[in-house]
């Protein structure tokens, strides 16, 4: 599994020209699923991830540290599944995905990630799984981290 991190100002997913979840200050995650994440732990791995981005100090408090969390903030959280993060460019000119997770197996854990997420946390939108989306994202920082578990 890998998650990309981005503290933001706001961000947006479009989908056919129609925003179909927005939030303000907070956190737009990327998720993305490879063949590795199967099996028992897989369950382990999500918990462990969503514990982390809810709880990760990224954004600053009064003396301009990061020290406060998306919690600490009131933030929102926007997922966003995207298989091309386990995309490998190094050879050739074209991406080869076969590191990505098959569609109907990242759909199931993608919504159990957001699943967890919300049990977890009141203020988790999400883009459409699968669907040609926009996204907008303008970051603050910018300030961004890559979790692969």
């Amino acid at each position: 599994m890998k998650i990309v991190i981005q503290r933001v100002r706001k961000s947006y997913v479009k989908v056919n020209d129609q925003i179909v979840s927005e939030i303000g200050k907070g956190l737009n995650i990327l998720v993305g699923f490879s063949n590795e994440d199967k099996g028992g732990n897989v369950l382990n791995k999500l918990n462990k991830a969503v514990e982390k981005i809810i709880n990760l100090r990224i954004f600053e408090d009064s003396n301009g540290k990061m020290n406060l969390s998306v919690m600490d903030v009131d933030g929102e959280i926007l997922v966003v599944s995207q298989f091309t993060l386990y995309g490998d460019v190094l050879k050739g000119r074209r991406p080869s995905f076969d590191r990505s997770l098959n569609k109907e197996e990242a759909k199931k854990l993608y919504d159990e990630f957001v699943k967890l997420l919300k049990e977890n946390y009141p203020k988790v939108k999400e883009g459409i799984f699968s669907a040609k989306m926009e996204v907008g994202i303008i970051n603050d920082g910018p300030v961004t981290f890559i979790l692969e578990l």
